[in-house]
């Protein structure tokens, strides 16, 4: 029997409108259903005794490689030449329209 409380149609859509997703109503009643049988297999695992178990972050044993930063000025462009041919510039800078808009 999980502890958690249940998941409702409720908090799906409080979840949705903190996300900015529009989601109908048979969309609502799916992700209660679904939503609902995530957080509580998560409640499951959360139950599992794990004392002892060393924590992993990966389990393939695989090594990042890397590499120095290496600057390859031959493959650099110019202030100018970035902006050779923007539509909009001013001061040595690109000039776009704004993409936020206030509500």
């Amino acid at each position: 029997m999980s502890s958690t409380k249940p998941i409702t149609k409720t908090d799906i859509a409080h979840i949705a409108k903190l996300a900015n997703l529009p989601i109908t109503e048979k969309q609502t009643e799916a992700l209660t259903s679904q939503v609902g049988v995530t957080v509580e297999y998560v409640s499951k695992l959360q139950s599992l005794p794990t004392d002892g178990v060393e924590e992993t972050s990966q389990v393939t044993g695989l090594e990042n490689v890397f590499r120095e930063d290496a600057i390859d000025t031959t493959r650099m462009f110019t202030q100018e030449e970035a902006l050779a041919n923007a539509k909009r510039t001013h001061n040595g800078y690109f000039v776009v329209d704004a993409v936020l808009e206030e509500k």
